[in-house]
């Protein structure tokens, strides 16, 4: 793997480090649940960002990064669908809040993706630093 790949994935997996002590920073402030739930499904979304440096491919779309991982990943059996079903829960959570008037992100939101954010993290770190 060429040197520029290894770095770009290195900032991606920073990049999902960062956002997940930062929701760990709102959730202790008392801060916006949405605020919350936006770093948590960011996380993830850099570390699929990551898999597709791997594969040198790039996207900036979510649905398309999405879908890469559930196709090249999920599918084939690297990983588990419970990691799947994660990303995409968070990406509805984060896109209902965001677009749906009347919908608020709850403690209860928060409670079930934040351990599994981490999880989905750490996974693709062991998957990518195994490689």
């Amino acid at each position: 793997m060429k040197e520029n790949f290894k770095a770009l994935i290195q900032y991606r997996l920073e990049q999902a480090d960062d956002c997940l002590r930062e929701a760990g920073c709102l959730l202790k402030e008392g801060m916006s649940l949405r605020a919350v739930m936006n770093r948590l499904y960011y996380a993830m979304f850099y570390a699929v960002l990551a898999l597709l440096q791997e594969k040198q491919i790039g996207t900036s779309k979510h649905i398309g990064a999405i879908s890469f991982f559930d196709r090249e990943f999920v599918k084939t059996g690297t990983f588990d669908k419970g990691l799947s079903k994660v990303l995409h829960r968070a990406f509805e959570l984060r896109q209902k809040d965001d677009y749906v008037e009347l919908v608020s992100i709850t403690k209860d939101d928060i409670d079930e993706i934040l351990p599994k954010a981490k999880d989905f993290v750490d996974e693709i770190k062991r998957y990518l630093f195994s490689s």
